[in-house]
C-alpha cells in the first residue's frame, strides 16, 4: 500500500531523521539508507520496520545531523616524525643544503597527524532512532488505514457484485434441462429435416445427460465458499494480501469454468461480467498487505 511517514527526534545536539516510504508490491521488500557510521545496525532497522510492514517495497532514509560540529580525535605520531625528520636532516647535511626543515615540511607527511571521528555510540543512537522510526511507521500506519478503509468499501461493493451475478446464474441452473432438451430436438429435426422420428423417452435422456455434464451447481458452491472466505479475511486485523489472492485465483478458475459448461448467451454474459468484477478485485488486493 502507497504510504510515507518522516519523524524527528533530537537529542544531546544530534538531529536524527527518519523517512519511510512504502509502495505495491507482491513481495516483502526493505531497502535501508543510512549513513556509514550507522551500517552495523542495518538488520536492526529492517528488522523493526518488518514488524509492522510485511508487504511492499519500503525504503528507509535514515539521516543524522550534528547541531553542534563533533570534534575530532586528533593522533600524533612521534616516532613517525622523528624518523622522517632525521632522515630529512642527514639528507641535508649529505647534499650539503642550507635549507631549513620546519613544521610545514612534516605535517605535508602522511601519517604523522591523523584525524578521526569518534566512535559511536550505538547503543545510544538505536535508543533514540528506533523511537524515530517508530513514530515514522505510526504516521504510515495512519494512511494505510485511510486508504485501507477506501479498499474495503470498494471490496463489499464489489463482491456484492459477485454474489448478484452467482444467484443469478443458480436462478438459471434449473432451466438448463429443458433448454438442452429443445435445443437438441430442434438440432435433431433441422438435421433430418424431419424425416426421422424422435423418441421422446431417448431425447429427455440425451438431454439430461448433457444437462448432467453441464452442471454448474459444484462450481457455484465452491465459489461462494470462497466469497465467504474472502469476507471473513478481510474483516481480520491479520496480513491477508496473499491469501486473498489466491483466493480470487480459485474464484476465477470456478467462474472459467462455469463458462465453459454453459452454452446459453445469458449466462456467458454474466460471466463476462463476474471476470471483470474479479479484475478490479485483485488490482485492489495488490494494496493489500
Amino acid at each position: 500500500m502507497t504510504a510515507f511517514g518522516r519523524a524527528e527526534k533530537t537529542t544531546e545536539g544530534r538531529i536524527y531523521t527518519a523517512e519511510i516510504r512504502s509502495v505495491n508490491s507482491r513481495y516483502g521488500d526493505i531497502i535501508v539508507r543510512v549513513p556509514s557510521q550507522l551500517l552495523p545496525i542495518e538488520d536492526q532497522i529492517k528488522k523493526l520496520v518488518a514488524t509492522r510492514i510485511s508487504r511492499g517495497r519500503v525504503e528507509v532514509i535514515i539521516k543524522v545531523k550534528n547541531g553542534s560540529q563533533a570534534v575530532p580525535d586528533i593522533h600524533i605520531d612521534l616516532p613517525l616524525a622523528k624518523a622522517y625528520h632525521g632522515a630529512l636532516c642527514e639528507l641535508n647535511e649529505t647534499l650539503q643544503m642550507e635549507e631549513k626543515i620546519g613544521l610545514q615540511t612534516l605535517l605535508g607527511v602522511r601519517g604523522i597527524i591523523t584525524a578521526t571521528e569518534p566512535e559511536e555510540d550505538l547503543g545510544k543512537t538505536w535508543s533514540v532512532l528506533s523511537s524515530c522510526i517508530r513514530e515514522a511507521l505510526e504516521n504510515i500506519d495512519a494512511m494505510r488505514i485511510s486508504e485501507g478503509m477506501a479498499i474495503y468499501q470498494d471490496f463489499q461493493k464489489r463482491l456484492q457484485s459477485v454474489e448478484e451475478s452467482l444467484s443469478r446464474i443458480k436462478a438459471m441452473a434449473p432451466s438448463i434441462l429443458s433448454q438442452y432438451h429443445d435445443r437438441l430436438k430442434e438440432r435433431i429435426i433441422t438435421l433430418t429435416q424431419g424425416t426421422v422420428e424422435i423418441d421422446p423417452n431417448r431425447l429427455v435422456q440425451e438431454a439430461a445427460f448433457l444437462a448432467d455434464r453441464s452442471d454448474v451447481t459444484e462450481e457455484i458452491v465452491r465459489a461462494e465458499s470462497h466469497l465467504k472466505q474472502f469476507r471473513s479475511m478481510i474483516e481480520s486485523e491479520d496480513p491477508t494480501g496473499r491469501a486473498l489472492d489466491f483466493l480470487l485465483q480459485e474464484l476465477n478458475r470456478e467462474v472459467n469454468t462455469i463458462g465453459s459448461k454453459g452454452g446459453d448467451v445469458q449466462l456467458s454474459h454474466i460471466v463476462v461480467e463476474l471476470k471483470s468484477e474479479l479484475e478490479k478485485l485483485r488490482e485492489q488486493v495488490q494494496n493489500v498487505e
